[in-house]
């Protein structure tokens, strides 16, 4: 009885060990089915990192549970954690998704009207022509046509000038251009109604001021995740 008990104990040490031991792990990074070059492999648990060749390729040490990160400039980033079947098959393929083009920003600050130049005695014949078919204007009777339908405006002298304030929302454009669409939900487990206030939730941390000047993904994530265990806290 104690030599089986002794064997299985050995045994599970066995595999115990081999499951925690980093060896190389293969794979390939695509999008729609097209190899990505140059996309960076981060293996955030042992802080190591490569990057894939023309054909999309990588190979990175790793083991079991370590957390793997794929970030392209042009995709979303892909977060992966390693399981031991990955580990067993060392082949593993991950899609990345192409970010939608952005558009630069315009900030309107100053708009100028033209001057509308009419002719006033064009006007004024307009007017008395239609006065003078108008029926209830001359016998009181309604013909049910609707009156008043012509308006004369008189632009103001000068020019008019409007301003536009634009909220500082670099920090949304910031994690909205690193994180996939549904990063929020599977990861970070925050509702699609609860996606504003934590935004602003972020942004009330004078941090999020300092990622804007040095931004990197990793950081970036760090201090999501860290915010979105106070966001939990306060609800």
């Amino acid at each position: 009885m104690k030599v089986k008990l002794l064997t299985t104990i050995s045994f599970f040490t066995y595999q115990l060990s081999i499951s925690q031991t980093e060896k190389v792990l293969n794979g390939k990074v695509l999008s729609q089915n097209t190899p990505l070059n140059q996309v960076e492999v981060i293996n955030k648990t042992a802080k190591t990192s490569t990057t894939t060749n023309e054909l999309g390729e990588f190979s990175i040490l790793a083991k079991a549970q370590d957390s793997l990160l794929f970030f392209s400039k042009d995709y979303f980033f892909k977060r992966l954690k390693i399981s031991q079947e990955n580990m067993n098959q060392n082949n593993i393929i991950v899609n990345m998704i192409l970010k939608p083009e952005e558009l630069n920003e315009v900030v309107v600050t100053n708009i100028e009207f033209d001057k509308v130049k009419f002719d006033a005695d064009a006007v004024a014949d307009v007017l008395i022509d239609k006065t003078a078919k108008d029926l209830f204007w001359n016998t009181g009777v309604n013909d049910n046509t609707i009156r008043e339908a012509l308006r004369v405006s008189i632009p103001l002298k000068g020019k008019r000038k409007k301003t536009i304030e634009v909220d500082d929302d670099r920090f949304k454009k910031l994690v909205i251009a690193y994180c996939p669409p549904d990063f929020f939900i599977n990861n970070l487990k925050i509702k699609s109604e609860e996606k504003e206030l934590f935004f602003d939730f972020c942004e009330s941390d004078p941090k999020s001021k300092t990622l804007l000047e040095n931004p990197n993904v990793l950081t970036v994530m760090d201090f999501l995740y860290a915010k979105n265990q106070e966001f939990k806290k306060l609800k």
